[in-house]
């Protein structure tokens, strides 16, 4: 049942990151929904005596949710928001 859930939440994390298409926070938001999610698969997969990995996991992502707001922040005083369509990258 755990399994059958984190696949369907895994699913649905991916199915809204690759559809949102508008918003660079909704992006974020989702990129951040999946990291929790995987978060979650390290702790019911791997043995107890391994704890190592899952914290470095959750170090970097908190690190990677923080360059993402960053970046975020950046473009939207730039470009006047967070729109995907008003960023001009070429």
């Amino acid at each position: 049942m755990v399994y059958m859930l984190l696949g369907v939440s895994m699913f649905s994390g991916l199915w809204v990151f690759s559809s949102s298409r508008k918003h660079l926070l909704s992006t974020l938001l989702s990129l951040e929904y999946i990291v929790l999610i995987l978060y979650f698969m390290f702790f019911i997969f791997l043995p107890d005596s391994s704890m190592f990995f899952p914290l470095l996991f959750i170090t970097f992502s908190a690190c990677e949710g923080a360059l993402g707001l960053s970046i975020l922040v950046v473009m939207a005083r730039t470009h006047g928001g967070d729109y995907f369509k008003s960023f001009n990258f070429l």
